[in-house]
């Protein structure tokens, strides 16, 4: 059974990983409108994933005997400067949400929870893979600077990262 005080945190992670899957599809749907179909497909595939994490908190708190609550989302940007400056956002995005885990992390241990502390795990491990993708991006992103001819060849390779992480995920699960 799920403290107050957990439950109550788990149902604000729920919302940020709704949250994260609008910030990722508002991306999405920029980066489609400015013909860069590569990003726009990680974004959209990202989106989804996030949508899952939400999903996966969602069973865990009503499994158990809480109640998952769904609430009204903060409607995220929907226009950016550069995608340099969309991944910069995003991979800040990713720090809030690594110490939004960390902080609800600390409550299991508060709580004595530690069923819920083993489930989070994965949310820890999930979030140090999420920051490290950002930050590659962003180096890659830093070596292209203005480069037309660099942002065409990283728009194609960013959707092979998509398509090489939705394979090992689900080699992963």
């Amino acid at each position: 059974m799920l403290s107050k005080k957990l439950e109550k945190a788990l149902n604000n992670q729920i919302k940020i990983e709704a949250e994260s899957s609008q910030v990722y599809l508002s991306m999405a749907s920029w980066a489609e409108i400015k013909g860069l179909e590569g990003i726009a497909g990680f974004m959209y595939g990202h989106s989804d994933e996030e949508r899952m994490h939400m999903l996966k908190l969602v069973k865990y708190v009503n499994e158990r005997g809480g109640h998952a609550q769904i609430s009204q989302l903060k409607a995220p940007k929907i226009d950016f400067v550069s995608f340099q400056k969309m991944f910069e956002e995003l991979y800040e995005h990713e720090i809030f949400v690594s110490k939004s885990i960390n902080d609800l992390v600390h409550v299991t241990l508060e709580e004595k929870d530690y069923a819920t502390h083993n489930f989070l795990q994965w949310y820890v491990a999930e979030q140090i893979e999420e920051e490290a993708l950002a930050r590659t991006i962003l180096d890659k992103i830093n070596l292209i600077g203005n480069d037309k001819g660099g942002l065409y060849l990283f728009d194609r390779d960013v959707q092979q990262i998509n398509v090489e992480s939705a394979a090992s995920n689900t080699m992963g699960e």
